[in-house]
């Protein structure tokens, strides 16, 4: 195939962002097969990503009558052979166990065609310590997503230091093609993007929770319709640059990072949650939001869909 034709994917791993992956193809219309070595979870997985396919479409972020037929073209692979030996994009989403990997995508590189390019799912392991099996690294790279990964769109594209350049910009033009936003790394760091920000900012959020400052609903209302907000909308440089006015950065930036040196000052810096701050957090969330999580989630997945319609104009 051509870069410019519909991979035909497969998903090996059918957790959380297995099924995610799996309701983003099948929603923009493309041929999927899904597999997973947990008979439970893959027996449970097609009826999952109908659902999730269903509510793309109730929140207009896919057109009815592609996914209809998408779905009804979805298939089940009987075992890993069958579901990886066709396919041009493997996207491997199993458990986050370092070994686990490995040896799993070592083995879907030895029943699958030469030419199919592998990505992982990953959330904390970088690409070069997965290819470490591997006898075709080149064809291998990280793409992470972020949850719900059928409504956010961006995505970590991280290449190993073996990864062949070609296969960077063939999976980064079929996220496009998913309507994803895709940030290619220029070497590996731990976290990658994502999982730095949200580390820095979440520490800060909890501190202020447990240190009695704020309540845990008004620190996510302030987040939501404040920073995050304006970053939705510009970034954090391209906001600090607009917000400098007519002055203009070069005059602006200093007098910011002299503001910051005093906040950073007193930032949390704890490197541990201690358990007993750990089991206060979680009576904190529990009380705010507990009772509420199923009705919470279809709110926050409108808002999300209203929002990213919004990012369109």
């Amino acid at each position: 195939m051509t870069r410019f034709e519909t991979p035909r994917v497969a998903i090996v791993g059918t957790g959380e962002i297995g099924r995610g992956w799996a309701a983003l193809a099948v929603a923009a219309g493309w041929p999927v097969i899904i597999y997973d070595s947990d008979s439970d979870s893959l027996a449970a997985a097609a009826d999952a990503i109908t659902d999730r396919v269903v509510n793309l479409v109730r929140l207009r972020r896919a057109e009815p009558a592609v996914a209809e037929d998408a779905l009804n073209l979805m298939r089940v692979g009987r075992s890993l052979l069958q579901a990886v030996n066709e396919a041009d994009w493997i996207i491997e989403a199993a458990g986050e166990d370092s070994a686990l990997k490995q040896k799993l995508l070592r083995q879907i590189e030895e029943v699958c065609r030469r030419a199919a390019i592998l990505t992982t799912s990953s959330q904390g392991m970088s690409p070069s310590a997965l290819a470490g099996r591997l006898v075709r690294p080149d064809r291998f790279l990280l793409a992470r997503p972020l949850r719900p990964v059928e409504l956010v769109p961006l995505v970590e594209v991280v290449p190993g230091p073996a990864t062949d350049p070609a296969c960077v910009e063939d999976v980064r033009f079929w996220l496009g093609l998913l309507g994803r936003a895709a940030i290619v790394f220029k070497k590996e760091v731990p976290g990658n993007f994502v999982g730095r920000i949200e580390a820095a900012v979440w520490r800060e959020c909890i501190h202020l929770v447990l240190d009695g400052v704020l309540d845990v609903e008004d620190v996510d209302r302030a987040m939501a319709v404040g920073p995050a907000l304006l970053w939705a909308a510009a970034g954090p440089h391209l906001d600090r640059h607009l917000d400098s006015g007519g002055s203009g950065i070069a005059v602006q930036l200093p007098r910011a990072l002299s503001a910051s040196e005093e906040i950073w000052k007193v930032l949390a810096e704890w490197k541990h949650l201690n358990t007993d701050d750990q089991h206060r957090l979680i009576k904190l969330l529990e009380k705010a939001y507990g009772r509420f999580l199923p009705e919470l989630k279809e709110a926050r997945d409108k808002r999300l869909a209203r929002l990213l319609e919004a990012m369109r104009e």
